[in-house]
């Protein structure tokens, strides 16, 4: 149930910040707007004010605006409050209003999370130099070694540990050419990320098997308990057990959930002095136990209300530019369309992030709003940005296109949304394991 109330609360606020955009630029115009529905027939709910019908359809997928002499077919009085009777630079501010109100409520949303504080692992702004690389991974196979510092991604520059997780992680299965600078040698090399998780996870995510030179530290050591009697401390860096490193605090507590009543033998760094500190381990349960608490090296930012501002707008520049990247890795095939998401992932998504608190919803809210204004501003017929590039073409051309050449734009813009839907709605059916299994080609 929380997911469903959850998917309704973020569609609804999308869809209804992008209608009011078109709906207060319509009358700013002065066009008269016949309808403005959220959700899709049947109606369960309406009522008219002026000339205009308010309605709440039962499909909650969706809206629309309806205004008067919107579309060529449509009988036309030829009045001046109609959509057609209206200049292009006036129809055009009315198109790009809802797309321009789902990246403004991006922008504030995103604004509204930064100022509450944010809390991020500390080497994601860092350059990505190589730390550790796992044995038997693609990176292993191709050469790369501690200490590499990581120049680009198939031509894309890579400044940060983040941009080169979401370049490898946008290209599972496609070969991919690294520039790497290795004792002040450039080099190239070739490597094939493999899906992290062996495909399992919900996203399709590219990983080679490279790490950052960092590990997790102890918070905290239970008296009396294993990580206590073994001489462990609070503040100890876990830099590797039984000789295989260890980068974050979730692969610590996997090996030691894996090795009930086990010895293991852990490198340490205390005080800057290197040591090996074997430890017997007890069992909890089915479980692996140590009696520590083990966490990553975090850093934690308060900005003020301009501050949040100004990081905001650069947040969401930064990601616009990865969707566009998304969307020209989709066209030239170097972005795996698993990494596209339909409605049941978002829907488990809100769910997820409706468990984890406003905070964490509010920023799903912001990213999906973004990618939806930028995928409304596409020039792809049927969407606003194909009402405005027809429009473009038809100011260049100083002439209005046939009824005939515009529906066969469309329907090429219908087929091309068609064909994304299909494979959306497939990717989000083969995430739901028992729909998986009635695959017998997967």
């Amino acid at each position: 149930m929380t997911t469903l109330l959850a998917f309704l609360f973020v569609l609804g606020v999308l869809v209804f910040v992008h209608e009011l955009g078109h709906f207060l630029a319509a009358k700013r115009v002065g066009i008269r707007v016949l309808k403005f529905q959220l959700g899709f027939n049947p109606t369960v709910l309406s009522f008219t004010r002026g000339d205009t019908e308010y309605s709440i359809g039962a499909l909650p997928l969706g809206g629309y605006v309806k205004m008067a002499g919107e579309n060529p077919e449509d009988e036309r009085t030829g009045q001046a409050d109609e959509f057609l009777s209206k200049s292009k630079w006036q129809r055009f501010q009315v198109l790009i209003m809802g797309p321009t109100m789902n990246l403004l409520l991006a922008f504030v949303l995103t604004a509204i999370v930064l100022f509450q504080g944010v809390e991020k692992s500390a080497f994601e702004d860092q350059p990505p130099v190589v730390g550790v690389v796992t044995a038997g991974s693609p990176a292993a196979g191709a050469g790369i070694q501690a200490g590499d510092r990581i120049v680009s991604v198939q031509d894309h520059a890579v400044g940060t540990w983040e941009q080169f997780f979401f370049a490898i992680g946008s290209r599972p299965n496609r070969e991919v050419t690294l520039r790497l600078l290795r004792n002040g040698q450039d080099l190239s090399l070739k490597v094939t990320p493999l899906p992290l998780g062996g495909g399992q996870s919900r996203l399709e995510i590219g990983d080679i098997g490279v790490w950052p030179n960092v590990h997790p530290h102890l918070r905290s050591v239970s008296p009396g308990d294993p990580g206590d009697t073994g001489g462990l401390k609070a503040g100890d860096v876990i830099v590797a057990v039984d000789g295989q490193p260890v980068t974050f605090h979730w692969q610590l507590r996997e090996i030691i959930a894996k090795h009930p009543d086990q010895t293991i033998d852990l490198s340490i760094v205390r005080d800057g002095v290197a040591q090996s500190v074997p430890v017997a381990l007890a069992r909890h349960g089915t479980v692996g136990w140590l009696g520590v608490i083990p966490v990553d090296d975090n850093v934690s930012i308060k900005p003020g209300f301009a501050q949040a501002i100004g990081m905001s707008a650069q947040r969401n520049v930064e990601y616009g530019g990865l969707i566009f990247q998304t969307l020209w890795g989709l066209v030239t095939r170097e972005t795996s369309p698993r990494q596209l998401m339909g409605p049941v992932a978002i829907a488990q998504l809100s769910g997820e992030s409706a468990q984890l608190g406003w905070i964490s919803l509010a920023s799903l809210m912001a990213m999906i709003s973004l990618n939806l204004g930028i995928l409304n501003l596409l020039p792809i017929p049927v969407l606003d940005g194909g009402h405005i590039f027809i429009m473009g073409l038809e100011g260049l051309v100083r002439r209005d296109f046939s009824m005939r050449v515009k529906e066969k734009m469309l329907m090429a813009g219908l087929v091309l949304l068609m064909t994304l839907m299909v494979t959306v709605i497939y990717n989000d059916l083969t995430r739901i394991s028992w729909i998986e299994r009635l695959m017998p080609w997967r």
